[in-house]
């Protein structure tokens, strides 16, 4: 290889294209932004900090990443940003020296039963190539090793409008590898008959125990009552099996019920349309407590859980199928490939090994690439996200991530830092926001906002290096370098909670008595198994609360006041005043504003651009309509008080007129949860992941229920934040609840009465108890990676 000799020597003077070393932000405005300008240092490592909703997310999400994407994908023609998210230009004056911004959002993966961590990363697809190349039998091209493509024959005559329009016969075959039996599943669903109806009633006796399913409504039972399929005043127990066959397996069939003409079709078809179809996430409280009855999930029996056809698991490579190789741990996977020694697919085998090799490297190689994408925790798919940046060749790119540590425990946490740092040094800009003091340390700059949240942050509070923040005296630079002390004295527990024989994904029957009554903290490295111990096996009955990671959904009209419930109680307490309905009270029902139909905006669609939302001219974003606003509650109108924040509106709904008290009884528990600033109608989507999750805290907590069981409850909570938290977990355990808390914060292991810690690796190093006991004797005898940095976190 020969290379070219230098003979120029280099200027003194600064070229004009290296003086491009900032991003400039001017006059930003974007939801709780204060017109704030700032210039951040390319080439760098920048860390965002500040109490949740003071504004981070909205800087370098919202504005800066925003604008780069949009700004690319104005490059391409109007034909293909039609098949392109529309974006919006950000509110902001100046946006300046933006480069290719890569977000890497705490987003979770997709729910869909065929998303697993193989297709969410491609390795499946360079696996299905290899096994189509190298598998013997051979039986087709890579879709024969799809469990997301079904098998298809067709034959006959098509016509081709060419000239004369004359009909060609043609056949077309496609060979997938989807088992026909659960279509790519894994999983088969069974319906329990006896939970959709009482087989001793006859239809016209109320024979369903389906929810929404009345006598008197014509498009569910009135059609099954009058289809003249069966006999609506007959025992269904004693129906004869054609009645029966038509009854629960019947396909569509036309029929006129009362003169309508209506579809009839079995009812297992029909439940699983109108139920089963359905994201259970979005789903009513009790139509999911249905869903969760009616349908039990078991292995696929003719796949046995690979998704695949038979055809596809008899194609193997040294005696491993494509079933077995997705089943393989990654790190155990990527030695497989590495023994594979083929010229002909070589360059494929390099480039899959670089990916699993990534897994490794990211601390995810006790994954397998047939977990299910929905399963992995907000830190596993963030980081699953981060594995096809790893070994990219490009350079000068602006790097985005939103709390990369999330769901890290202190001993992965120097690994994440080596990564992020890792990036800088090849050239590119890096952008955190973060809140853990492990990874604010490894900062070249740091923006910190504030000085509060919602309405009282959005301002630059400091900017400059970690020690200048240290010594500032922003909320931040107070609580950097603080340290919860282990409690010298621990509750004692009431009982115990026994679970035995535990052997969920990589549990190695595993026998433990967690403490009830108690402050009872699950923890150990990503992947140890701690949500496989809790989740999968504490019976799921009526005593156990569990609020996880899975995100909030809602539209842009959900709100915290209509998610909690709030605005029930306050739609009826305005009513009662005016003495007018409560639907008048609801911006989704009869009280909203004709023109932008409750939304405050109206939504103007520019095809491949990006809309434009204005506000109503008539409601002037208020939402309801001019007469509604006439009605008052303590001197202050519905809109009033939907633009009032959760503190304001505690004291407003506690005494005087307006006093309400189920209204203030939610209201407490958002004030208690750290939500005091929110505002009641502002919108869902613009609330922050750790918002999110303290929401969701805040309307378990009127269950009725004797143990909570608590994922992560410091995701997205500043430092300061976090003694919040603990009072709030010691109030609960308190008043005679028991809490059980998934966790590796330093803060909350220490204020813990019992731990337990699994370990002592992850994947089929993990599934055993290596510790249980108090935060104290696990400091004073460190034996685990979770003992030695919590002895180093509290300073002993």
């Amino acid at each position: 290889m020969s290379t070219a000799t230098r003979t120029d020597t280099q200027s003194p003077e600064l070229h004009a294209a290296d003086s491009h070393d900032l991003i400039r932000v001017h006059g930003a405005r974007e939801n709780n932004l204060k017109d704030v300008s700032i210039e951040i240092p390319k080439r760098r490592l920048t860390v965002f900090t500040g109490v949740s909703g003071s504004g981070k997310s909205s800087l370098v999400f919202d504005t800066i990443a925003a604008e780069s994407q949009r700004l690319i994908n104005e490059t391409y023609s109007a034909f293909v940003q039609g098949f392109m998210p529309t974006l919006a230009r950000p509110e902001v004056d100046v946006l300046d020296g933006l480069t290719t911004a890569i977000s890497v959002d705490q987003q979770r993966m997709g729910g869909d039963p065929r998303s697993t961590v193989g297709t969410a990363t491609d390795a499946n697809a360079m696996l299905r190539i290899l096994f189509s190349r190298l598998g013997k039998p051979h039986i087709g091209p890579p879709s024969a090793y799809s469990f997301n493509t079904a098998s298809v024959r067709a034959s006959g005559a098509i016509t081709v409008e060419r000239g004369d329009r004359k009909a060609v016969k043609a056949t077309f075959t496609r060979t997938g590898g989807m088992c026909t039996h659960c279509e790519g599943r894994g999983k088969v669903s069974d319906i329990d008959l006896t939970q959709l109806y009482d087989d001793s009633k006859s239809i016209a006796e109320g024979a369903f125990t389906i929810p929404g399913w009345k006598s008197d409504n014509v498009w569910t039972v009135g059609i099954y009552a009058e289809s003249g399929f069966l006999d609506p005043n007959k025992p269904i127990r004693s129906y004869t099996q054609k009645e029966m066959q038509d009854f629960l397996h019947r396909e569509p069939t036309k029929v006129k019920v009362n003169g309508v003409n209506l579809t009839y079709e079995g009812l297992i078809p029909k439940i699983q349309k109108s139920f089963l179809s359905k994201d259970k996430e979005a789903m009513q409280p009790h139509i999911r407590a249905f869903v969760e009855r009616a349908v039990t999930f078991t292995t696929c029996p003719e796949c046995d859980g690979t998704r695949l056809s038979e055809g596809a698991r008899s194609s193997k490579i040294n005696k491993i199928n494509i079933a077995d190789a997705c089943a393989m741990e990654i790190r155990d996977l990527a030695e497989w490939v590495r023994g594979l020694r083929e010229p002909s697919v070589a360059p494929l085998l390099t480039a899959l090994q670089g990916t699993l090799d990534s897994f490794t490297e990211i601390g995810l190689g006790y994954l397998s690439l047939d977990r299910p994408a929905g399963t992995l925790s907000g830190g596993e798919a963030q980081r699953v996200k981060m594995i096809r940046h790893l070994g990219s060749s490009l350079t000068d790119v602006t790097y985005v991530f939103d709390e990369p540590t999330i769901g890290l425990h202190p001993h992965d946490i120097q690994r994440m830092n080596d990564l992020l740092l890792r990036l800088r040094d090849k050239g590119n800009t890096v952008l955190v926001v973060e809140h853990k003091p492990e990874a604010i340390a490894i900062a070249d700059h740091v923006v910190d906002l504030g000085p509060g949240a919602g309405t009282e942050g959005g301002t630059i509070c400091f900017e400059g290096t970690v020690e200048g923040l240290r010594a500032s005296d922003t909320v931040t630079g107070r609580h950097l370098d603080d340290r919860a002390a282990v409690k010298e004295t621990v509750r004692k527990p009431t009982g115990t909670l026994e679970i035995r024989g535990a052997t969920a994904n990589n549990l190695r029957d595993v026998d433990v008595d967690i403490p009830l009554g108690v402050l009872c903290v699950v923890t150990g490295v990503a992947g140890s198994g701690k949500s496989s111990l809790i989740h999968g096996s504490i019976p799921a009955d009526e005593g156990v609360i569990s609020v996880d990671q899975a995100p909030i959904r809602g539209s842009r009209r959900s709100n915290p006041a209509t998610y909690t419930g709030l605005l029930d109680p306050i739609r009826k307490a305005f009513a009662k005043a005016n003495g007018v309905k409560p639907a008048l009270f609801s911006a989704n029902s009869e009280g909203a504003c004709p023109t932008c139909n409750g939304a405050g905006v109206i939504y103007t669609d520019l095809a491949m651009m990006a809309g434009v939302a204005t506000t109503c001219e008539d409601c002037e974003g208020k939402r309801f309509q001019a007469s509604v606003l006439e009605y008052h509650l303590g001197g202050r109108d519905i809109s009033e008080v939907l633009a009032m924040s959760v503190t304001e509106a505690e004291e407003f709904f506690g005494t005087g007129e307006a006093r309400t008290p189920a209204a203030h009884k939610i209201l407490e528990r958002l004030a208690d949860v750290g939500l005091g600033y929110l505002t009641l109608g502002q919108p869902l989507t613009t609330l922050s992941g750790g918002e999110r999750q303290r929401l969701k805290l805040a309307t378990h907590m009127t269950e009725k229920g004797g143990v909570y069981v608590l994922d992560e409850p410091t995701t997205g909570l500043h430092l300061a934040d976090v003694e919040q938290l603990l009072g709030l977990l010691d109030r609960l355990v308190d008043s005679g609840k028991s809490v059980i808390v998934i966790e590796h914060h330093q803060a909350v292991m220490a204020h813990a009465d019992w731990i337990i810690d699994l370990g002592p690796g992850a994947g089929h190093d993990g599934g055993r108890i290596v510790f249980e006991g108090t935060p104290a004797d696990l400091v004073a005898a460190p034996s685990t990676l979770t003992g030695e940095h919590l002895a180093a976190y509290v300073g002993t």
